[in-house]
């Protein structure tokens, strides 16, 4: 590769880096081709991506970034994840990863916070940002039916209470 290459190369990374809010770092070895494409196929499918780079090229991407902390993963055959929502290229990694023991997870960054190959997993099983806003927008269209429902119960029950109450009152 020329300098001037490896240089374009270094640059593209750094704006990738630039752009995400996590880098996942794994290691991986012996993938075949048609795995390499089917994790792609995944990581694209949510809006992440795949990249495999070279580990020099890669710690001097990350020297002007935020993610500098986690250049000391970069030791053998190693490839990054990366996506802008906070949990996509993680579970996508984790998910390949439990079903193909060739790649491992190594740790990553979310924003600023390094995480451990445990952290990354954990990140993993949280809902992604689209099905949060999903929860969300579901609690918000609860018909007032079913507040107004509720708040007329517990009325009704205070009334009878105090209706009890009073009766209870005379007879004494």
């Amino acid at each position: 590769m020329y300098r001037a290459d490896k240089e374009q190369v270094v640059a593209d990374l750094t704006q990738v880096l630039e752009e995400s809010e996590l880098v996942v770092v794994t290691r991986q070895t012996g993938l075949s081709v048609k795995e390499m494409t089917d994790l792609r196929r995944r990581m694209r499918e949510v809006d992440a991506r795949y990249k495999v780079i070279k580990n020099r090229l890669a710690r001097r991407a990350l020297d002007s970034s935020r993610f500098a902390d986690i250049a000391p993963l970069f030791v053998g055959p190693t490839a990054i994840a990366y996506s802008k929502d906070p949990v996509a290229a993680a579970r996508v990694a984790v998910e390949f990863a439990k079903s193909n023991d060739k790649l491992e997870i190594a740790g990553g960054a979310l924003g600023e916070l390094t995480l451990d190959a445990d952290g990354i997993k954990a990140l993993a099983a949280l809902p992604s940002l689209d099905e949060l806003r999903a929860k969300l927008v579901g609690m918000l269209q609860t018909p007032a039916t079913r507040v107004a429902g509720v708040l007329q119960a517990s009325a009704g029950q205070l009334a009878r209470v105090m209706s009890a109450y009073g009766a209870s009152g005379a007879d004494a």
